[in-house]
């Protein structure tokens, strides 16, 4: 028996970071957007090992895999004596800001939900998803989300209007822990102004979400790779609302309202970048993909 879905990547409309904790992580305000770029998973039926196998060179097929990690997370916690072969086919990029990987878990914990027929609930689900990374639980979720807290603490937000995404991804990756680790809180000048994005939300003002829109962690990945800046005024002199650097990098991505200035923007961009999509943004949730 085998299951096969889609998993989103993820944009990040507003990032703010409030405070390091005394653990080292950090609380975050994060306004996420799912975008219609998947990677494709595929479960079937082995009989007592987890094997992860994919199309990428850029992935591990091992246990540091975080698709590994979710399978073994399930057999573990419900003593599963089954095992599972996994495929990851990817076309998000990696370590790119997009939460591909966590895109790949979420979807890898609801199909061993069903191969496995463990019957959990979405709320255990979610928990689980914690467990394996704060980018989880939005992945399960999907839409358009408040995350607050770890970025793990989730509150639903009516979907923003149908628009194009213009994603340019530099041939660079970019570790999120060092970015963390490279954040000094008390020169941050520039803050998202939450209410504003959140009221543009709600009344579906794209124009006046993508001009609130911003990323303090900017600050930290625009000095490892200047591009990012490059990138950014490119797509707002072909026709972005706005123009953001996704998570912690080192992609970035243009708001359009129209999908020939998309295109017109994307055309001069291909040539700077070699990962360059355009996509339209999606608020399908975990049960509909």
């Amino acid at each position: 028996m085998n299951y096969t879905s889609k998993g989103a990547a993820k944009i990040n409309l507003a990032i703010d970071v409030l405070r390091k904790r005394p653990d080292g992580y950090h609380d975050v305000a994060m306004i996420m957007q799912s975008v219609a770029l998947y990677d494709t998973i595929t479960v079937r039926s082995n009989k007592k090992d987890i094997v992860i196998t994919t199309n990428s060179g850029e992935i591990p097929a091992d246990k540091s895999n975080i698709v590994y990690k979710a399978a073994e997370f399930l057999k573990l916690k419900y003593s599963v004596k089954a095992g599972v072969a996994i495929h990851i086919d990817k076309t998000i990029p990696v370590a790119a800001g997009l939460a591909g990987g966590s895109t790949d878990a979420a979807v890898t914990l609801r199909l061993l939900n069903k191969l496995w027929d463990l019957r959990l609930s979405k709320s255990e689900l979610l928990d689980a998803g914690k467990k394996l990374g704060s980018d989880v639980p939005f992945c399960l979720q999907g839409g358009t989300a408040l995350a607050e807290g770890l970025g793990d603490r989730l509150t639903a937000l009516s979907g923003i209007p149908a628009c194009y995404v213009l994603l340019a991804k530099p041939a660079m990756s970019v570790s999120t822990k060092e970015v963390y680790e490279g954040l000094k809180l008390e020169e941050i000048q520039q803050r998202p102004d939450m209410a504003r994005i959140l009221k543009g939300i709600e009344a579906g003002n794209i124009a006046e979400i993508a001009d609130s829109m911003c990323n303090v962690l900017e600050t930290v990945t625009l000095k490892k790779c200047p591009q990012i800046g490059e990138i950014k005024r490119s797509m707002l002199e072909y026709g972005a609302l706005g123009s953001l650097m996704s998570g912690s990098g080192p992609t970035v991505f243009g708001i359009f309202d129209n999908l020939s200035t998309a295109y017109h923007a994307y055309d001069h961009i291909k040539d700077m970048v070699k990962e360059t999509y355009v996509v339209k943004t999606t608020n399908q949730n975990w049960e509909e993909i």
